[in-house]
């Protein structure tokens, strides 16, 4: 193996252990969502609502949650991260996704539509936003995780939808 496939090879298993706890963040909701609405149910000036159904408190908070728990494990396992990584990276990640739900019901799109390329990485961009001020993020890193998230976020939720937790395969 050479040593650009080794440093390529890296830089990708440091990208997952950076994004992970996004990741979990993001995917929690899925299985904790419900109960009170982000948006309580109201409507943005534009007439739409500002967020939709499936954007609820006990899934943000649950999503934080257990990013945190995650990054608070890869803070002890991987030495280097800051501490707040533990709370930021969960926290950008969510609002984020947030971000992306609130721009797809400007456009139009329903709660659990499909608006691809941000469906993949809205959380992602997020992470990478709140983790810039802990100056941890090269802008090799950034591209990685951008481009080694939109396979996995779609494997990962087609799996989510064959199990019967998300109504949707993206």
């Amino acid at each position: 193996m050479t040593v650009e496939q080794m440093s390529l090879i890296l830089l990708i298993i440091n990208a997952l252990k950076f994004i992970f706890p996004a990741y979990c963040a993001n995917g929690t909701p899925v299985l904790a969502g419900g109960g009170t609405k982000m948006d309580f149910g109201r409507n943005f000036f534009d007439g739409k609502r500002v967020f939709g159904n499936n954007k609820t408190f006990r899934g943000f908070f649950f999503g934080w949650v257990i990013g945190m728990i995650v990054g608070s494990i890869e803070y002890v396992v991987f030495p280097g991260f800051p501490v707040l990584f533990i709370v930021l990276i969960p926290l950008g990640a969510l609002l984020g996704d947030l971000t992306g739900a609130f721009l797809k019901r400007r456009i139009g799109i329903a709660p659990g539509g499909l608006l691809p390329i941000v469906d993949q990485i809205d959380f992602v961009v997020g992470a990478v936003v709140f983790a810039l001020p802990l100056m941890i993020v090269s802008w090799q890193l950034a591209v990685t995780v951008l481009l080694i998230t939109p396979p996995i976020h779609l494997f990962t939720n087609f799996l989510a939808y064959k199990m019967k937790l998300k109504k949707h395969p993206w």
